[in-house]
């Protein structure tokens, strides 16, 4: 009888055992594989509203959007310097000023002015003599009462000084001199600096009583009467873009008011950063828009089809768009993807995902369980 007992207990424990063990396998909600897999039973993604599909082809309309800064033509953008070098006597500019071309900007001194004025009117007497010698032996020389040894002598001192006396005309002109208003009584020991355009001065670099030399640049001068925009775009969507397309830009501080330019020029040469460049031209002119300020763009490319999916595939995380595929087993992969445009409720997918099957919908609810899953 005791046997009898023992032995239907033992049944009811085993039966029991039994049963556990099939609980528990039925208990299990979620089995991470790995940091960015998660796998879940059918009545999870029942509950959670998860929807599997796959990517679709989409008319998108496509913006591009870019940076740049307002800028303008390099001729209207100069930089001043002294063709030759001296101390600086007299400058009264200010960041910001407005000058007219011609206008003195600084005065400059120096002992070699001196000396080029010096040698210009030397060689100038010097060449009136040997001019009237020239003509005096070519006469004689026709006449044969001088060798043709000394008429070649005359002509090459005649002709070598003219030569010099050409140079140091252009040496006077290069520092803004007049050579035939140039006399003995006139000697100046200073030159003047004017602008050689309209604008109004964006940089001072120098101060007065300071030696500068040819390569020093005194000041900057902007022209901001032909402002442009220059946006820099990078290589894989070069392609994309066209002269005429239609841009709208604003400026950091403010997002609301736009404006319209087009596109005038495309740099067609990739630099070593892989980007391009484009300049537009606005449609009109505001002169609350000023050389160097940087501004947003985005350029209207039209409808494309695209590879899209609805925005609710798509997660973030640190800084990162993801989805998540579904494979066999009910087992989901969180994949980085990149983004392009967004409307109506989709999102065109740069990344390559053919014939993959991705979660359509509630796909931060994977985000959750998956993160969660790691932290516990």
């Amino acid at each position: 009888m005791k046997n009898k007992i023992i032995i239907a207990g033992m049944g009811i424990l085993f039966f029991s055992c039994t049963n556990s063990k099939s609980e528990v396998k039925e208990s299990i909600a979620e089995v991470k594989a790995t940091e960015n897999e998660v796998v879940l039973t059918p009545e999870q993604i029942k509950n959670g509203g998860i929807t599997i599909g796959t990517p679709e082809q989409r008319s998108v309309h496509r913006t591009l959007k870019l940076k740049g800064v307002i800028d303008v033509p390099p001729q209207n953008s100069v930089a001043v310097t002294v063709p030759l070098g001296g101390y600086l006597k007299q400058m009264n500019l200010m960041p910001g000023m407005t000058v007219r071309k011609g206008a003195v900007l600084a005065r400059v001194e120096d002992q070699q002015y001196i000396q080029l004025q010096q040698d210009y009117l030397v060689g100038r007497a010097r060449l009136q003599f040997l001019e009237e010698d020239y003509n005096r032996q070519k006469e004689l020389n026709e006449s044969k009462a001088v060798s043709d040894k000394i008429y070649q002598q005359v002509r090459s001192e005649y002709q070598s000084q003219r030569a010099i006396l050409r140079a140091l005309e252009e040496k006077l002109r290069l520092i803004g001199l007049n050579p035939s208003a140039l006399n003995d009584r006139n000697i100046s020991r200073s030159v003047a600096v004017v602008a050689p355009i309209s604008g109004s001065v964006s940089k001072v670099n120098v101060n007065p009583g300071q030696y500068v030399s040819p390569t020093d640049r005194l000041c900057e001068i902007v022209n901001a009467s032909d402002k442009h925009l220059s946006l820099t775009v990078f290589e894989n969507d070069v392609t994309d873009l066209a002269v005429g397309q239609r841009v709208l830009c604003y400026t950091n501080g403010n997002a609301v008011t736009k404006y319209v330019a087009k596109i005038s020029l495309i740099n067609r040469h990739v630099d070593d950063e892989r980007a391009s460049e484009i300049h537009c031209h606005f449609e009109t002119e505001d002169n609350k828009l000023v050389p160097g300020m940087f501004i947003n763009a985005e350029v209207e490319l039209g409808n494309t089809l695209l590879t899209a999916i609805p925005d609710d595939a798509i997660v973030r995380w640190e800084n990162q768009n993801y989805i998540f595929t579904a494979e066999a087993g009910n087992k989901f992969t969180m994949l980085p993807v990149e983004t392009g445009d967004s409307k109506d409720g989709y999102t065109a997918i740069k990344t390559n995902l053919n014939n993959k099957k991705i979660v359509t919908a509630k796909a931060y609810t994977l985000l959750m369980k998956l993160k969660n899953s790691g932290e516990e």
